[in-house]
């Protein structure tokens, strides 16, 4: 009797790959200058559009190789559902971190990297205080407000009915035009 094995995919792998790519990240935010407070600053005042031109950048770095590797069949997607009501309380928990310390998650990381203290007591600490702050209401949120205009787990080329890459290239020169003219206007 003939057995067969069945191949694992390991949880580690995708893991590292996570570490890797997020330490490679910081590194780009950190040698973007998008690691320090008056540089996010400036973004807030719209004096200064250097984490505009980075965050940009990454998505259409992120766009163009999260779907060249799915062709390539290296990843798949599992898209989390979405909401109205989810989008508005993340976006009121990242507002209101952002508005109190001047760093938004990624960007805390990479100033720790820096040594500021700042981002290491008030931003570390903020978002362990903010997780749990927002795990003790999430029980009273799920089963209401977090479902409001739900709209599951559709991605846009799904949503339109076309190939993703018909939704990429277009998406990624405009945005590389509109960082072209950030650039050409001195911003």
């Amino acid at each position: 009797m003939e057995q067969q094995t069945i191949k694992k995919k390991s949880k580690v792998t995708p893991l590292i790959w996570g570490l890797l790519f997020g330490f490679i990240f910081g590194f780009l935010l950190q040698k973007g200058g998008a690691t320090k407070y008056n540089i996010i600053l400036g973004q807030l005042l719209l004096k200064d559009f250097t984490v505009l031109k980075i965050m940009l950048s990454a998505v259409v770095t992120g766009m163009i190789g999260i779907y060249f590797m799915k062709a390539l069949g290296w990843i798949e997607l599992h898209p989390k559902t979405g909401s109205v009501g989810k989008s508005v309380v993340g976006g009121l928990i990242f507002g209101i971190g952002f508005a109190v310390l001047g760093y938004c998650p990624g960007t805390i990381v990479g100033a720790v990297g820096n040594g500021y203290l700042d981002a290491l007591f008030g931003g570390v600490v903020g978002i362990l205080l903010g997780t749990w702050l927002f795990a003790l209401v999430y029980p009273k949120l799920k089963g209401k407000f977090l479902k409001i205009g739900n709209f599951g787990t559709m991605t846009l080329p799904e949503l339109l009915k076309v190939n993703a890459w018909i939704v990429i290239v277009p998406l990624a020169i405009i945005i590389i035009l509109f960082l072209r003219w950030i650039e050409s206007a001195g911003l």
